[in-house]
């Protein structure tokens, strides 16, 4: 593993591998494998490593997943989306399916990715590097009423807000940094929060959201789940914001909605927080944790 990997401290893993329960011999598939963090605990306890696919599309990520394909698991450089539909065209199964939604900590933590607003960098926050659209496109391009609805729609902005930020940005342009942009949002507030939270977390959000598509990644990825997973398979989804597990949410009890026999029982009946269940790590601190059987 490389360096980056030792700074990434998975998410909820006590509690992912707690209710997934991994056996010997279990197939498992990351669909967003990052720097390791929960294919090293998951492959350690199935030792199914050639048996095993993990899937990123970030490519510095990928490159630290080198230790794994030495031991024979297969390596997808591809967005989760994109990589589920060659697995099922495939007519793969699994035992295990992971995803972890979450921005990796070396994405953060370093300031050329543009992810952070608590670090100076360039206004990026592509998580696949060779697609040409950033967020300096969206931030210096965008229009208006674009930017605003992307505030709303993706940043959960109430619209006067959204909309107030949006003309501040425009007013502004061209921005360059990510400190700069967070400066301009935080200079937008009334007054000053009581809340933990940056009032530029949710722009950022919103901003790194319509980057990556990441709506339409977890939209067109949720339907395919029950095709690659196998009769007694586990299905685990660690989200970070409402707009994420309600689309978890509503998948996993979907069939119940029509009348129908669930194709899922479901291990979570309310969500694992991480607030609660992984307090020793800051950014498990708005992560949600749901589990399914597939039936």
């Amino acid at each position: 593993m490389s360096n980056e990997t030792k700074l990434h401290d998975p998410v909820l893993l006590e509690e992912c591998l707690r209710l997934i329960a991994p056996k010997v011999g279990e197939r498992y598939l990351d669909l967003t494998a990052g720097y390791g963090g929960h294919a090293s605990a998951f492959l350690s306890m199935t030792r199914s490593y050639e048996k095993s696919t993990l899937v990123d599309r970030d490519a510095f990520a990928i490159s630290s997943l080198k230790g794994f394909a030495e031991q024979g698991t297969e390596i997808i450089h591809s967005s989760f989306r994109q990589a589920t539909e060659k697995l099922v065209e495939k007519n793969q199964k699994f035992d295990i399916i992971l995803i972890d939604l979450g921005v990796s900590s070396p994405q953060l933590d370093f300031p050329d990715r543009g992810f952070s607003f608590s670090k100076s960098g360039p206004l990026d926050m592509r998580m696949d590097q060779s697609q040409p659209k950033s967020a300096f496109h969206i931030v210096n391009h965008a229009r208006e009423s674009e930017l605003a609805e992307i505030f709303v729609q993706f940043g959960e902005e109430k619209k006067a807000r959204a909309t107030k930020i949006a003309r501040a940005i425009i007013n502004s342009r061209p921005i360059q940094t990510t400190d700069q942009l967070a400066a301009l949002v935080a200079a937008q507030a009334r007054h000053k929060s009581r809340s933990r939270r940056h009032p530029a977390t949710r722009i950022f959000q919103a901003i790194r959201i319509a980057v990556n598509d990441e709506i339409t990644e977890i939209q067109e990825t949720l339907p395919l789940i029950q095709k690659l997973l196998a009769s007694g398979g586990r299905f685990g989804v660690i989200s970070f914001h409402s707009l994420e597990d309600k689309l978890v949410k509503d998948y996993l009890k979907s069939d119940a909605d029509l009348g129908l026999e669930s194709q899922f029982h479901i291990l979570t009946k309310k969500p694992i927080d991480g607030e609660t269940y992984d307090v020793h790590n800051p950014r498990a601190r708005s992560a949600k944790l749901r589990v399914a059987m597939k039936k």
